[in-house]
């Protein structure tokens, strides 16, 4: 492969890429170093080629950047600069946006959990509750019985409950979940109720 062949095969696989003099743990130069420590601030991660190792790269690269010296930084096969421009765009805010651009997103997962994955966190999260799941999908009614609920507000209830699932909501895995939740007595009077409902008035 020619050397300027596996140059752009190096830009095209690595979003991020610094050519620079010594590898980052041990930089050969002091521009090469400055440039190492803004890159590493930003705790994105980024490729880099020790030129002094690869003299026929270090000969070639400029005559393809248009940049005669070292470090290098390549963004999306884009020359972005060396050490001065790197360290401006770092001050001024704008090198942070560029290097988070370039990184591929993870994809999240947005297949909905099951009625018995959801049970199974907020069982985790409060143990020995009653828990009925209700509904599909990523919607969900979610109904939990509890002997923790005693003393709290409606409000500190679901609370509770929804710090069980703050993962799968965070993550999209879930969206509109309702909550209810009772304390042992009231959800059992409310079934009492269920089943004796009284007298049924009639509109005429």
């Amino acid at each position: 492969m020619k050397t300027e062949e596996k140059i752009q095969k190096q830009l095209a696989e690595n979003p991020i890429i610094l050519y620079m003099k010594g590898v980052p743990t041990n930089p050969q130069c002091g521009f090469s170093g400055k440039t190492v420590g803004i890159l590493d601030a930003t705790k994105i991660p980024y490729a880099y080629v020790n030129v002094l190792e690869a003299p026929f790269i270090r000969e070639k690269l400029p005559s393809i950047s248009h940049w005669p010296t070292y470090p290098q930084l390549f963004v999306n096969g884009e020359l972005v600069g060396g050490c001065d421009i790197v360290e401006e765009m770092s001050n001024n805010g704008s090198l942070l946006p560029l290097l988070t651009s370039a990184v591929p997103k993870k994809e999240e997962s947005t297949e909905g959990l099951s009625a018995a994955e959801v049970s199974q966190l907020v069982q985790l999260g409060i143990p020995e509750a009653e828990v009925i799941v209700d509904g599909a999908g990523c919607d969900l009614l979610i109904t939990v019985v509890s002997e923790q609920f005693s003393d709290l507000t409606i409000v500190k209830k679901q609370q509770l409950v929804l710090a069980t699932l703050k993962e799968p909501l965070a993550s999209g895995k879930l969206h509109a979940v309702s909550v209810k939740a009772y304390m042992p007595e009231e959800w059992q009077a409310l079934q009492s109720a269920k089943k004796d409902p009284g007298l049924l008035q009639i509109q005429f």
